[in-house]
Order: structure tokens, then C-alpha cells, then sequence
């Protein structure tokens, strides 16, 4: 069944717990108080008795069967409805869980429709019960509870966004340690929170736009404003958030990109240092090859050769071989190869 809560409130105070939408529908007629049906994933068939009952709007209507919402809110005629984007913070994942809820406001009921599990709206009425002048004020009340609990559980998401910013803060100069995939994660995950928090601000300006017209409470418009305080707060550090995360992005690719040319500069000065060594290798070679080559040539023992039976053939082929060594030598000294 996808009713979790389910009372009539008459000043304030609980005065039924009707077992099904007909009883509901049923005892707000006969007590002339304020329903508060609480849903958890409902099925389309339960949505459309519920809206059949209160009249709600065929858009509303199509917006909170479909899911997956935008923050906003709508004022069809005496109706509102408010679509709210709560999350959590995964720390084990490092992960914003964000979640979904439809609450729709009328002169004498209160429809929430929740599609995960956050917000926690069992506490928002235990709240309230405990506090029957709050809940006397009518659906509003209820309405600021709900913002008041998404806010408020906004603020551990904070905490652990900021706790990662500062992990990757104290990352960003060790060496051998590459951030950025985290950090461009992170970032996601703030914008991702932007998105759900910052309409909040507006949702609440538009209730107190409409608080002197619809006369709602001015004690209740007080808490709004409050709230709206917290709004603005949460949208402020979420920002500076993506500002960090922004700069540490920077940071990091200025740091990956001094690592890689430190890398391709001591790859090019030992590639500079093989090179000298292979023109090293390469003269003394080149050195050596001169007498080798003549040194061959005179091994061939073929009868007829130049200078064979000469008394000074031997010397002169040893000449040769220093003589074309040392010239060869002189050569690449010159050149800088030796």
C-alpha cells in the first residue's frame, strides 16, 4: 500500500487515523478539518482518486506520475504545488543521493507524495504533532515543516562535500598522485546539488509574495523567511564549492602539465645524452675500421699485391693504419664527437 501516514487534524491536533483514502475523504467532510495524506510511491490509479477527491490539476496531476521534476513551485487557483529535490550524502561512495517529493497544498489538506527515501517525512509530522499551534496554522505549516527538513538535511551533504574539497586540496601537491579524475567527479556532484538547492530561494520568495494575498500567517511567513535565510546560505557555500573545485581544476592541470614537461625534458636530455654517446661510439668505430680494413686487405695472402715483397711495406701499412686512426681522431674532435 503506498499510504504510509494518514490523519485528520482538527486545531491543530490528531484526531483520526483513517485506514484508507475513502475514510479520509469521509471524516475531512464530516470534521470540517485539515487532511494529511502521506504517499510513498504511489500507483497512477491512487493519484488520480486522490486528485479526483481534492480536485487537483490535470498538469500537476501528469507531473507527479511521471517523476523526475525540476525544483519548482505552481499556484493552480487555490492549489499549490511544490516539487522539492531532497538528497543525502553517500560517504562510503563520496556520492549526493538525491531524491524526490510532490507536496500539494489546498485550503484543508496536505498531499506529499515520496519517491525515495529522503526526505524523512515521518519526523516532519511527529514535529508538528508535538507542536499543535504550529500545526493549527493549517497546510502551510506543514509545507514551511517539509522545506525546513529538505534544508536542514541539506546540511550534511554540505559537510561532506566540503570534507572532500579539502582531501583534494591536500592532494593537489603530493607527488604521484593524479586528481583530477576525483575532482571532476566532485564537481559534478556539486553542480548536480546546485541545481536541487538554489531553487529553493525562489520557491520561498514566491511564498512570501503570496503570503499578503492568500493571508497566510504572519508568524508563519516569519519561519519562511528563515528558512529562506538557510536557502540563500546553502546556495552561497555550494557556489564557493564550485568555485574551489574550479581553481583546484586548474591547479591540478597546471601541475599535470609541469609534471609532463619535466617528463618529455628529461626524456629529450637523455635522448641528448644517448645521441653523444652513440657519435662516441660511432668515431671510435669508425677509428677502429681504418687499420681493420687494411689489416684485411693485407690478409688475403694473394701473390700479387702492392708493395708485398717491399722491405718497407710492412711499416708503411702500419703508418697507414695510425695515420688514417689519428686523422679520423683529429676529425671527430674537431666535431665535438669525441
Amino acid at each position: 500500500m503506498a499510504i504510509i501516514d494518514n490523519g485528520i487534524y482538527v486545531d491543530g491536533v490528531r484526531t483520526a487515523n483513517p485506514a484508507n483514502l475513502d475514510e479520509t475523504f469521509e471524516l475531512m467532510r464530516e470534521r470540517g478539518g485539515m487532511g494529511w495524506i502521506g504517499l510513498y510511491r504511489p500507483s497512477p490509479d491512487e493519484i488520480h482518486s486522490v486528485a479526483a477527491e481534492f480536485g487537483l490539476h490535470e498538469l500537476a496531476v501528469e507531473d507527479a506520475l511521471s517523476g523526475h521534476q525540476r525544483p519548482k513551485i505552481e499556484r493552480y487557483g487555490e492549489h499549490l504545488f511544490v516539487v522539492l529535490r531532497p538528497a543525502r550524502y553517500l560517504d562510503a561512495l563520496e556520492e549526493v543521493e538525491f531524491g524526490e517529493v510532490h507536496v500539494f497544498v489546498g485550503p484543508d489538506f496536505v498531499v506529499t507524495i515520496r519517491h525515495a527515501e529522503s526526505p524523512d517525512l515521518g519526523r516532519v509530522r511527529r514535529r508538528l504533532e508535538g507542536a499543535p499551534e504550529l500545526l493549527a496554522r493549517g497546510p502551510e505549516a506543514v509545507l514551511y515543516a517539509i522545506l525546513d527538513e529538505v534544508v536542514d538535511e541539506y546540511a550534511p551533504v554540505l559537510a561532506g562535500l566540503e570534507n572532500d574539497i579539502d582531501e583534494i586540496e591536500s592532494q593537489l601537491f603530493v607527488e604521484d598522485v593524479d586528481a583530477t579524475q576525483r575532482i571532476y567527479k566532485l564537481a559534478r556532484e556539486v553542480i548536480d546539488f546546485q541545481r536541487a538547492a538554489q531553487p529553493l530561494s525562489g520557491i520561498v520568495e514566491a511564498l512570501l509574495r503570496g503570503g499578503a494575498k492568500y493571508a497566510v500567517d504572519e508568524e508563519l511567513q516569519r519561519y519562511l523567511r528563515d528558512v529562506h535565510d538557510h536557502t540563500l546560505r546553502i546556495a552561497d557555500r555550494a557556489t564557493t564549492f564550485r568555485t574551489v573545485l574550479d581553481n583546484a581544476l586548474t591547479v591540478e592541470s597546471t601541475i599535470v602539465a609541469r609534471r609532463q614537461n619535466e617528463e618529455i625534458r628529461r626524456m629529450t636530455e637523455e635522448s641528448i645524452r644517448q645521441g653523444e654517446q652513440m657519435k662516441k661510439i660511432s668515431g671510435w668505430a669508425a677509428i677502429l675500421f681504418a687499420p681493420t680494413l687494411i689489416g684485411g686487405v693485407y690478409g688475403m695472402n694473394f701473390d700479387d699485391m702492392p708493395e708485398l715483397h717491399w722491405t718497407f711495406g710492412y711499416p708503411m701499412a702500419l703508418g697507414l693504419m695510425v695515420a688514417l686512426g689519428g686523422g679520423l681522431y683529429l676529425v671527430f674532435r674537431r666535431k665535438g664527437w669525441l
